[in-house]
């Protein structure tokens, strides 16, 4: 009697929503050597070129973060700046040259808590939203609802909303507030989050802006091919019950692009650090893994912490698919 009352309550707890599900690296698994800017699989070359038309139509826009400020440190081992730079800081090096940059306005105020924005990627105000969050250097905790409609997330989303729109943002430290538009969520965020309105150009927001925004989002989405309409069908009935996953990269990258549409197609709650140009996330990356490349994703599910995009693609496959 005892022990079926044991195996009843261990059934139960199985059952409890809050519980989070186990899931462990494939076996064998070892990360893959960083090779930056390499392309080591020959089919990521199609959706690297979609990226790179979507980057264009949107003219780079997420690239870099408010105040964007390039400087020229060192050529042939000279400094030439007075300071070189710090271990631990990034520089970008081509040959003999060495450059950093920065931002003249971030960081602003930053949220305790990470923004939660439910979303998905191919949605064109989704994608506004994104970048000014890669401009303002925002880290958001992302919950993909596929089409507006798919997962568990999209039920989590109308009863916290009462609607089936994207995006729609929660924001923690702020007593949960909610807000749908994606041009009420973009200003909310640069006043609660952002620089000063007068220390910085307001030209740089005009792309989030208006029918252009619009219509040059609904292109790069096209030209991605409208990735992540629907939730995969092989996706685990329970990723969204998963502690969120770290993405590190920024809205523009065409590497980063592949991590993401699986993230939302397997419906796995992620937080993006954004690394945009001027970011101090570069420099908090190369001190904790020695380089800078992106994508790179950390999963508290399993403990494992890799770069390489195509290799980040297959191991998502592997850990959240039946």
């Amino acid at each position: 009697m005892l022990r079926l009352c044991s195996l009843i309550a261990a059934a139960a707890a199985l059952q409890l929503p809050g519980r989070r599900p186990q899931v462990s690296a494939p076996p064998g698994f070892t990360a893959p050597e960083p090779k930056p800017l390499a392309i080591t699989d020959n089919a990521q070359i199609p959706g690297l070129l979609r990226g790179s038309a979507a980057l264009a139509v949107r003219l780079a826009t997420g690239v870099f973060v408010l105040g964007w400020r390039p400087s020229y440190v060192a050529a042939f081992g000279a400094t030439l700046l007075g300071e070189a730079p710090k271990d631990g800081e990034y520089v970008l090096e081509l040959g003999p040259f060495k450059f950093r940059d920065d931002s003249s306005v971030l960081p602003a105020a930053r949220p305790a808590k990470p923004i939660v924005i439910y979303e998905y990627e191919s949605s064109p105000f989704c994608r506004k939203v994104r970048e000014a969050c890669c401009l303002f250097d925002l880290e958001v905790e992302y919950r993909p609802v596929p089409g507006a409609r798919g997962g568990a997330f999209a039920r989590e989303l109308l009863e916290t909303s009462g609607r089936m729109t994207v995006p729609y943002m929660v924001d923690p430290n702020a007593g949960d507030e909610g807000m749908l538009e994606s041009d009420d969520i973009i200003e909310y965020l640069r006043e609660a989050y952002g620089p000063p309105k007068d220390s910085y150009d307001a030209l740089a927001l005009w792309p989030l802006r208006g029918a252009f925004a619009a219509t040059t989002a609904t292109f790069a989405a096209i030209a991605r091919g409208l990735p992540c309409g629907v939730r995969r069908d092989d996706a685990r009935d329970d990723n969204e019950r998963m502690l969120p996953l770290e993405l590190w990269g920024y809205e523009a990258s065409p590497f980063v692009k592949p991590v993401r549409e699986s993230l939302c197609e397997l419906t796995l709650p992620h937080v993006v650090v954004p690394c945009s140009r001027g970011s101090p996330n570069r420099d908090r990356m190369v001190k904790e893994t020695g380089r800078f490349q992106v994508p790179y994703l950390k999963d508290p599910n399993t403990g494992v912490a890799l770069f390489e995009s195509a290799e980040i693609v297959k191991y998502l496959d592997e850990v959240y698919t039946k």
